[in-house]
């Protein structure tokens, strides 16, 4: 941009859209969640910010929980809504 010197930029995680599984709760929101992160990072320069996003998913997928696509066989695995309430939840933690 000739007036800021930023770059554009587009983010988005790059699997899709999954229209198949669409309204189900079966996504794995971290591609999403971690794209907001990027973006924070690269575009917006807010590095602590992105680095306390990063970390929250760390810390959600430390405790074990996993979506399906993730999870190893035979484990239990979280839908969507729990996976980014672990993920806020984490956030909250960091941020405090």
């Amino acid at each position: 941009d000739a007036v800021t010197g930023r770059r554009k930029a587009l983010y988005e995680p790059v699997h899709g859209s999954a229209p198949d599984i669409a309204g189900s709760g079966r996504a794995n929101p971290i591609a999403m969640i971690a794209s907001v992160g990027m973006a924070l990072r690269y575009s917006f320069g807010m590095i602590e910010e992105a680095d306390l996003l990063d970390n929250a998913i760390s810390a959600a997928l430390d405790t074990g929980m996993r979506t399906g696509d993730i999870a190893p066989d035979g484990t239990d695995t979280v839908g969507t809504e729990e996976m980014t309430r672990a993920i806020l939840d984490a956030l909250d933690k960091l941020d405090a």
